[in-house]
């Protein structure tokens, strides 16, 4: 089972209780349940200390301006201690035993919490190692720093839910503290209660229970099966059967039971946690939102030297302006003036006749370079607003097309990068590729719906022909080169394969066509996606299959990676050489050399 943190609170209101609770734990006084061998701590204190009771008479006095009421509580007595599977997980039920080393590490923790929430309030600890368990008597003086006065209620609480609550969380602190150890906090509002100590010490002398076994003697010429037979016909003993046998099933519910309610304390503590971390996040959020908000321009007006006219709301006046506010707008209504603008950066121009330089150094003078910050922010969003909603969106514009350099890009295509030319000359005849007069291979990129947002480009000429780019002003979240085959025109797509760039997605498709001896009976879309931030996921969604067909290296597989996360139907399909070209290319090579011998070749895997 595991292993609880055991906290209770005991007041002490006379010297007198001091006193006998001290005969108590520093064993000035026989104790019937401890083992006289075995020898208790002083944890914090001197062996050779004052009586208890004086030292308690001291520290009040030192440390308090009034005299103590006379109901007030002196002292606290604080009981810590961890059950039994701590102390002894190998057999928790041997009483008076503990694995040293646990313990020590149990009383260097407790007397380090007592120390740091209580500091010299604490004037003694007592570890007792001659009971059943390990644990500790702490003495507290229960003093309010604030008032100088004793105060048990402030400390822990008075009576009734105020007293539950403070204790609940002296006992979360406690459990916190212990939690390295291994100990967990018990579950929360348990009715679980502990045995007085002279409720437990008359047990221990009360006399045993008579269960008259004189009775279960052996009769005279009576054999040993025939007294077995007695005894387990006995009333008596069915019943001690029939109870023990309860007694079992009680324990196993109960076992069940604290098995649930500390998996329900674990879940609470975790959502205790989360509602914490939530708090603390709405705090930033706040301060964030807080930061993109512009200054009150109330608070602007005023430390400029407007005042509030009080019989007509929203209005301002003073310095020679009689101004509306109204949130973030102003209005000037002064007969010289009859003109507005909004934020705080504009109403300080306004009403300081200054520049824009004077009216941050004006704020940065009154608010901070807090409230300098806030006002900023405001001011280039509400710029940035008015560009966004009036200045003209850019649209796309293809690179132009220039037939004469097509066939130098067909010739790159068909003949170093081995793409089918019937293939490629489909493409370039529905429009999706083409020549720029850079003689660039242009891939245009669609969205869903055909229209073109974007181009990517793939340089052909020179020796160094690898670049890869988009062209500007393309829209690579919005659209994607993308073709499909086989299937009616406007047919579902029931399969999607998606590679990094165009010229992997028409080699994957080259391959696909080779092995299949023609195009693909599953109407399927090949598409380039080069990063899992473009990714079409609501649409992929909906397609019953997908295949993720990156590279085949670290850089290919971590994105296939990301974009399964996201596509949990997806399937990795990985190319025999590095990537799908130079599969094709391997393939076309192989092909030759076979023909070359005359043997036929072995069949294609992708």
């Amino acid at each position: 089972m595991v292993a609880l943190a055991i906290l209770r609170v005991e007041k002490l209101k006379s010297f007198s209780n001091v006193g006998s609770s001290e005969k108590h734990t520093a064993r000035l006084q026989d104790t019937p349940n401890a083992d006289p061998t075995k020898k208790n701590i002083r944890l914090i204190g001197e062996l050779d200390d004052l009586p208890l009771s004086e030292i308690v008479k001291t520290k009040i006095a030192t440390s308090t301006k009034h005299k103590p009421r006379k109901d007030a509580v002196l002292c606290s007595d604080i009981f810590l201690s961890a059950s039994p599977e701590y102390f002894r997980p190998y057999n928790p039920s041997l009483a008076g035993e503990w694995d040293n080393n646990r313990m020590l590490d149990f009383a260097n923790a407790s007397k380090n919490w007592l120390i740091s929430n209580y500091g010299d309030k604490c004037v003694r600890a007592e570890l007792h190692l001659d009971e059943v368990t390990p644990h500790i008597h702490a003495y507290i003086i229960p003093i309010n720093d604030k008032t100088k006065q004793l105060s048990h209620k402030a400390m822990f609480g008075g009576d009734g839910k105020q007293a539950s609550i403070k204790l609940s969380k002296l006992q979360d602190s406690y459990a916190a503290a212990l939690a390295p150890l291994g100990i967990e906090r018990g579950v929360k509002g348990s009715k679980a209660t502990h045995t007085k100590v002279k409720k437990y010490y008359q047990a221990v002398n009360s006399e045993p229970l008579n269960l008259e076994l004189e009775r279960f003697a052996p009769q005279p010429s009576e054999t040993a099966q025939q007294l077995y037979e007695r005894i387990k016909a006995d009333r008596a003993i069915q019943d001690i059967n029939h109870q023990l046998a309860d007694r079992r099933l009680l324990l196993e519910q109960l076992r069940a039971a604290e098995q649930k309610a500390n998996a329900s304390e674990k879940l609470r503590q975790q959502l205790e946690q989360r509602v914490t971390q939530l708090e603390d996040e709405k705090i930033i959020w706040n301060q964030q939102a807080e930061q993109l908000r512009d200054l009150p321009l109330e608070d602007v007006a005023w430390q400029l030297g407007l005042d509030r006219d009080h019989k007509q709301p929203g209005k301002w006046r003073g310095q020679g302006n009689n101004m509306n506010i109204n949130g973030s707008k102003f209005y000037d209504f002064h007969p010289s003036e009859q003109r507005g603008g909004g934020g705080a950066i504009d109403l300080v121009m306004h009403v300081n006749q200054c520049d824009y330089r004077q009216a941050m150094a004006w704020l940065h003078d009154s608010f901070g370079e807090r409230g300098l910050r806030r006002a900023v922010i405001a001011q280039a969003q509400k710029i940035a607003t008015g560009f966004a909603q009036f200045e003209p969106r850019p649209k796309f514009v293809t690179p132009a097309p220039d037939e004469r350099q097509w066939h130098k890009v067909e010739n790159y295509l068909t003949q170093k990068r081995e793409l089918l030319p019937s293939f490629i000359q489909a493409v370039h005849e529905q429009g999706l590729i083409y020549a720029d007069e850079q003689q660039n291979a242009v891939f245009l990129m669609r969205n869903l719906d055909g229209e073109t947002t974007g181009a990517f480009l793939n340089v052909t000429q020179g020796e160094d022909n690898s670049f890869e780019g988009y062209a500007t002003g393309s829209k690579r979240t919005e659209g994607w080169f993308h073709l499909k085959l086989s299937g009616e025109p406007n047919g579902e797509i029931e399969k999607v394969v998606l590679c990094k760039s165009p010229i992997e997605a028409l080699s994957f498709a080259t391959l696909e066509m080779e092995v299949q001896q023609g195009i693909p009976k599953t109407r399927t879309m090949y598409m380039a996606v080069d990063s899992p931030k473009s990714l079409p996921v609501e649409f992929l969604r909906t397609v019953p299959a997908v295949e993720v067909a990156y590279d085949n290296d670290h850089a290919g597989n971590e994105t296939a990676r990301m974009i399964m996360e996201q596509l949990h139907h997806a399937m990795r399909v990985k190319p025999k050489s590095k990537d799908w070209n130079e599969t094709l290319c391997a393939w076309r090579k192989y092909q030759e050399q076979q023909r070359r011998t005359h043997q036929p070749g072995q069949g294609l895997e992708l």
